[in-house]
């Protein structure tokens, strides 16, 4: 009557709980005065670009270019106040609730057309419409990521989602199909969802699948090389005239190959001109840089020599996805959020890049960026 367009209903006590009767009488209404409803059962709505927080999570959301969907409220508010302390970019926070109105698909196609928004992230425990899920992510994948957290796999997991907010999960290898045939890339833990969400919205698309790993640790390169093989990225075999420049960067009982061993004894300049190489090759499509902490190379000292082989190379017109593994102690931590904070994915362990990695050559593939 006071022509209210949208509302957002915190309150739960509906479908969740089997009071289906009171979402279909909150619904005639919002039809009748032409409303849009967001929820029952949610924590609110987050946009940074807008500076507005109508929630009842934390107020000091970091400011990005990630949209977040959860159709759980209280994994929503966990989960701001995570990305803060990892200081993960959003755009946008949006509990969905019960969806009785609103739902995952609505919000695709609003944050396709959003320019705030580079990669889209859902916490999803259910669909109601799973074909008009299907054919709007299907054409915003083309466009822009969508990495979808599918929770309720199991049977007893998939009973847990309907209680908690009335959701039919349904059989889960149905989700998978689905996810695979509209682009959708599925996560199976938050920590892969917001990994490749960061690599996601701030890299470049794969171009070429033919990656090279530049390490001073020869174990990490083996843990590298094995989940490259497991994740879908292929690592290239460089030429004699890229193996001689890759040399000029390590002593003699080094290793030119792939991946390239800078050995122990690598200090900065030895990072800096073999991931320098890397950008300016044409055989190189994408780049994974490891550190293992040695007392020859601080590193925060790597992280500057990668990040000025990333600005320099740029400056010069090479442009490449690049994802960096940083493992040892506090002070790798820290090197690891600066690259962070510059736009280059930095991960603790070599696996979770590489996979990564996987996951960016998957997106790239589907949006016809890579043959």
């Amino acid at each position: 009557e006071k022509g209210v367009k949208t509302t957002a209903i915190i309150s739960s006590g509906f479908g969740e709980i089997g009071n289906v009767e009171l979402e279909r009488e909150v619904l005639d209404i919002a039809r009748k005065y032409g409303i849009r409803i967001l929820g029952p059962n949610i924590i609110g709505v987050v946009y940074t670009p807008s500076k507005l927080n109508a929630s009842f999570g934390p107020r000091d959301v970091v400011k990005g270019n990630i949209a977040f969907l959860s159709q759980s409220g209280a994994l929503g508010i966990a989960l701001m106040g995570w990305t803060i302390t990892e200081e993960i970019g959003l755009s946008a926070v949006v509990s969905l609730g019960n969806k009785i109105d609103i739902d995952d698909a609505d919000l695709l196609e609003f944050f396709y057309e959003d320019e705030n928004t580079r990669v889209i992230t859902i916490y999803m425990e259910g669909l109601r419409d799973g074909r008009k899920f299907m054919k709007v992510a299907a054409k915003v994948t083309k466009k822009k990521p969508v990495i979808v957290l599918k929770s309720g796999r199991s049977e007893r997991g998939a009973k847990a989602a309907a209680s908690h907010t009335g959701s039919l999960a349904g059989a889960d290898r149905i989700f998978d199909a689905a996810f695979k045939q509209s682009g959708v890339l599925r996560a199976i833990t938050f920590e892969d969802m917001f990994d490749w969400a960061r690599a996601l919205a701030t890299q470049p698309p794969v171009k070429m699948n033919e990656a090279v790993i530049i390490t001073n640790g020869g174990g990490a390169g083996v843990m590298a090389t094995d989940a490259a093989e497991e994740y879908g990225v292929n690592l290239l075999e460089p030429s004699p005239k890229l193996t001689e420049t890759f040399r000029k960067y390590m002593p003699e009982f080094g290793s030119p190959k792939n991946p390239v061993d800078l050995t122990g004894q690598a200090n900065a300049e030895s990072y800096y001109g073999a991931v320098k190489a890397a950008f300016e090759s044409e055989e190189v499509g994408a780049i994974i840089v490891l550190y293992c902490r040695t007392a020859v190379l601080d590193p925060m000292d790597m992280a500057k020599a990668v990040m000025d082989a990333v600005k320099d190379a740029k400056e010069e017109g090479y442009v490449k996805p690049i994802v960096v593994n940083l493992l040892g102690g506090e002070d790798t931590i820290k090197a690891s959020k600066e690259l962070n904070r510059k736009g280059i994915p930095s991960y603790p362990i070599p696996e979770r890049a590489v996979k990564t990695l996987g996951a960016m050559i998957k997106w790239s593939k589907w949006a016809g960026y890579l043959k």
